[in-house]
């Protein structure tokens, strides 16, 4: 997989812009399937229902509810057939902590777990990207980049963005957030006339820079990007294309977050294959069910429209996740743009690492806090909130109890962590050999090769878990104790 500039090559040149959709009208009607008949290359007046839109070739049509139903079948006949066979397991616990103990205990340590991943095997089987339009002409786009003592990175940001092959008017706006380096001055000396130099007086947290931005951008369509990110050739055209061919009811659209440092050391190469497993494949099978959770702020795209509407983004540690569910909340549909590639850098240390699950585990509490009522909102994707509901619960299950549970069966006492423990694996082999499958064939498709990373994979499927579940179970106590203010950066 390509990182620090190694073999990332941006060969498409960078085309003369088009002429764009002149409002948010015209934006709304191709988004829609409806085409004025006077502009060349559009079909006829035609709408698309999103549930009944073909995912295929095959003569064989599953719509999206049809799927749903079938993954969920799955998840449950394996939570009843590992119900079966750990009973001696749940029995011999109860005997000493309790039944009820005991069920929330092993509930959290192999019995929901193995419905989440029969789950998710079930529908990325099942799913079935629908391909891309490319429309006529392209909308015009600004581009927010919040900065804060970037000046090792923004270069290659900028660089990025100019090599991109989109064929609409751009606008950039690099947000510096008070910096103490060169940031500033870098992007001040720049000649690019799509550039735009947004100074903050004061340092104030990446959403006050972001909503800065958005009060500057003149386009209807809005992108967030990381000052350390790097867009792959042409994500940006992905991006923006998979929205427009989206249900109609789309606001926002993440992209594909990848490791760009992962040769540096065991760390991020281990992070490498979470990105590259673990998360593109739950937000592929929630955007499959109507309803992303994260439009994370590294690389997405959302309507101006839509972002003024909920009030743009709030001044807490998961700003990005607080924003998307308020737009799910709405009823709005977030999707995700499987083959928009964007690069970044992830902690080199372990430390650094921490902090940022912490973070991430935070503004999830967060956003449960202010959007309660999405627990019972009729829709797919309500299931993943009630599945981000219990994650918590399965984080300090195994770092309070599993792990010593490991530590004690070293020494014979397997009261939680025992032979039967061993018939997770293979689940665990299933679920990474789909998610490989899945991620090989859209890397394939961009001109990507999978790098070579066997300890990085080793690391990530043993050792991995040992930190990420303490550093989010440690996140959730800091939002409980209201520890917001530590975790801001």
């Amino acid at each position: 997989m390509p990182d620090d500039g190694h073999a990332l090559m941006h060969d498409a040149a960078h085309l003369d812009p088009q002429p764009a959709p002149r409002c948010a009208a015209e934006i709304a009607l191709a988004r829609a399937g409806i085409r004025p008949l006077a502009d060349a290359g559009y079909d006829t007046h035609r709408t698309i229902d999103p549930t009944e839109r073909a995912t295929s070739n095959a003569s064989l049509y599953i719509g999206v509810r049809t799927k749903f139903v079938l993954a969920f079948v799955a998840g449950i006949a394996w939570f009843v057939l590992t119900v079966a066979i750990a009973m001696p397991w749940i029995d011999a616990l109860s005997a000493r902590i309790g039944a009820l103990a005991a069920w929330l205990v092993l509930g959290a340590i192999a019995l929901l777990p193995g419905f989440m991943n029969a789950f998710l095997i079930a529908s990325l089987l099942l799913d079935r990207r629908p391909p891309r339009g490319k429309p006529s002409r392209y909308p015009p786009v600004s581009i927010l980049i919040p900065a804060h003592n970037d000046q090792a990175s923004i270069v290659d940001t900028l660089r990025s963005i100019a090599n991109q092959d989109y064929p609409g008017v751009l606008e950039v706006f690099v947000i510096d957030d008070a910096s103490s380096d060169r940031t500033a001055a870098i992007v001040d000396a720049s000649d690019q006339d799509w550039l735009h130099l947004l100074r903050q007086p004061s340092a104030a947290g990446k959403a006050a820079a972001l909503n800065r931005g958005l009060a500057a951008a003149h386009h209807d369509l809005v992108v967030t990007l990381d000052a350390d990110s790097y867009l792959y050739r042409d994500a940006l055209r992905k991006l923006v294309e998979r929205y427009l061919g989206d249900p109609p009811n789309t606001r926002a659209v993440a992209g594909t977050m990848l490791v760009r440092n992962s040769r540096r050391n065991w760390v991020t190469r281990a992070q490498e294959w979470d990105y590259f497993h673990g998360i593109a494949a739950i937000k592929r099978v929630q955007s499959l069910y109507q309803g992303t959770l994260v439009a994370q702020r590294g690389f997405s795209i959302y309507e101006r429209a839509a972002l003024d509407d909920v009030g743009g983004w709030r001044d807490c540690v998961g700003e990005d996740v607080v924003l998307t569910w308020a737009m799910l909340r709405r009823g709005w549909r977030v999707g995700h743009a499987e083959d928009a590639c964007c690069f970044t850098r992830a902690p080199e240390t372990v430390r650094a690492f921490v902090q940022q699950r912490r973070r991430a585990s935070h503004g999830l509490l967060e956003a449960l806090r202010q959007f309660p009522d999405l627990l019972v909102k009729p829709r797919l994707s309500t299931l993943f909130v009630w599945w981000n509901l219990l994650v918590p619960w399965l984080d300090v299950v195994h770092t309070v109890l599993f792990l010593p549970g490991l530590v004690l069966a070293l020494f014979g006492v397997f009261w939680i962590a025992g032979p039967l423990t061993l018939a997770l694996l293979p689940m665990a082999v299933c679920i990474n050999y789909v998610m490989f499958r899945v991620g090989s064939q859209m890397f394939a498709s961009n001109g990507l090769r999978v790098r070579r990373n066997l300890s990085g994979f080793l690391t990530y499927a043993f050792v991995y878990s040992l930190i990420l579940q303490p550093a989010c179970a440690a996140g959730y106590f800091a939002q409980l104790l209201g520890m917001r203010r530590t975790l801001s950066r």
